[in-house]
């Protein structure tokens, strides 16, 4: 272990971290219907399993970069971490639904923390000109658990029983508290630092009530309900009153003059669309193997495994590109190649083989490794070094609610355009789920095409910025 040099080995820490949480958060939506007969509750309340770990997770990010001013990045992750776990022992011993909802808030709680962290604690130790590596590396976690967690949690479901969803987190997670004890640099804490305190309790509210609604919404009547529009409501009237706020703060809580540098408003823009497409693909990709073609879970499970490796790969070489040459030779193709995949999705009919499946899932894990992280990295590098904890923690924070949005919208269109067909062409249900969700990848692609003018406009930002960086030290 001594031979790997300590800065990747802070990778690889905060890999083993972040691939825990995000593995098991999606492995446990498969087991929502499993959970419902255990404790004899319905859809709606059992939902919440998922929904509170969205929530308190959203709620926590905006504070983790005060917090980690205050008291240090390696400790606040550790702390991060060391909840996460709790959370996961509690959950395997949770007693009723409201206990293991309660369980899950908590590791909701430790991994808002952990997550933006994660991102800082790289920068911290990695030049500029090598963080694309680094981020690529450390990235395969993020893209690749949503894509196998469902099938190992439908393996976890099948051969043993619910609480080793919450007991598998423990060795991961213990053995990533160890190296971040072991590995993880010390950051300067700083001092005279204030609480924004107006700015968390409106971000608070203002995030946790649009989470809140989104999660509480999976079909069309949903979104009229009046206790989700008031939420929404609610949720943008206190956004609204957090920049006000921050904008007159001399210590904000997440200093939004970083959304004037260019190359960052860019990156952020790629990352939301990317997150809508990927778990669009995610909600639409099992309905089409199972509803429409017939296949059980395990095909479903197979379908995503070729994306998932090709992801990394391609994050990994992604990042590499990135610290070579920048952004534009690569962000841009790669959203290209996203909206191509998915675009194609929109075309296939009943008749189409499962491999055609397979392939074009493959080719959008190409793209998205190629521009997802990619664009986080160089617009974060475009911004100063104090502020990459909080341009994380934005960055993060725009992520969940988008992946939350996306969600919604598909499922939404997807229950009401089905309905739709049959109601107007009759015919069997099959025929009418393939035309709702061919439909619904070609809006995604839209919105993939949409973005390919940010991933140009990235790539010039971070051209120009360079050039000046290279005439002010020339001077």
């Amino acid at each position: 272990m001594a031979k790997i040099s300590q800065k990747w080995l802070v990778v690889i820490t905060v890999l083993l971290g972040t691939f825990t949480i995000i593995l098991n958060n999606s492995m446990l939506n498969p087991a929502v219907p499993h959970l419902m007969t255990v404790f004899e509750a319905d859809a709606v309340a059992t939902g919440w399993v998922i929904t509170i770990f969205m929530v308190t997770m959203g709620m926590v990010m905006p504070l983790t970069g005060f917090l980690g001013d205050k008291f240090g990045k390696k400790q606040l992750y550790m702390a991060g971490l060391a909840v996460f776990l709790l959370g996961s022992l509690l959950g395997s011993l949770s007693w009723n639904l409201p206990s293991l909802i309660a369980f899950r808030g908590l590791q909701g709680i430790g991994g808002g923390v952990m997550m933006p962290l994660s991102l800082a604690l790289i920068f911290e130790v990695f030049p500029r000109d090598e963080r694309g590596l680094a981020t690529g590396v450390w990235g395969v976690a993020a893209m690749m658990a949503p894509t196998i967690g469902p099938t190992l949690g439908g393996v976890i479901i099948e051969l043993g029983s619910w609480p080793w969803l919450f007991l598998c987190n423990i060795p991961t997670g213990l053995l990533g508290l160890i190296f971040s004890y072991m590995y993880l640099q010390k950051s300067e804490k700083m001092s005279g630092i204030r609480f924004d305190k107006w700015g968390f309790f409106t971000v608070t509210l203002g995030v946790g009530s649009i989470l809140l609604a989104l999660g509480r919404v999976s079909e069309l009547a949903h979104l009229t309900a009046p206790v989700n529009l008031a939420l929404v409501v609610l949720g943008v009237i206190a956004i609204y009153c957090f920049v006000k706020i921050e904008n007159r703060t001399e210590q904000p809580l997440l200093d939004l003059s970083i959304m004037r540098v260019p190359a960052y408003a860019y990156s952020v823009w790629i990352a939301m669309i990317s997150s809508i497409s990927l778990f669009g693909g995610i909600f639409l990709i099992p309905l089409l193997i199972q509803h429409v073609y017939g296949y059980g879970a395990v095909m479903t499970g197979l379908v995503f495994l070729p994306a998932a490796l090709l992801t990394g790969i391609f994050m990994t070489i992604g990042g590499k590109l990135l610290d070579q040459h920048g952004p534009a030779l690569v962000v841009t193709p790669g959203l290209c190649i996203v909206a191509i995949g998915t675009a194609l999705l929109g075309f296939i009919d009943m008749e189409t083989a499962i491999w055609v499946v397979f392939l074009l899932n493959a080719v959008r894990g190409i793209g998205m490794g190629l521009s997802t992280m990619p664009a986080t990295t160089a617009g974060i590098n475009a911004i100063p070094d104090k502020f990459v904890s909080r341009g994380s923690a934005m960055n993060n924070v725009l992520r969940q609610m988008s992946s939350a949005l996306g969600i919604v919208f598909v499922s939404i269109y997807f229950e009401v355009r089905r309905g739709q067909v049959m109601a107007v062409n009759g015919g069997s249900i099959e025929e009418a789920s393939l035309t709702a969700i061919t439909e619904g990848f070609l809006i995604i692609a839209v919105l993939a095409v949409l973005s390919v003018p940010a991933g140009f406009l990235l790539g010039h930002e971070v051209k120009k910025q360079r050039k000046t960086e290279l005439a002010e030290t020339a001077e």
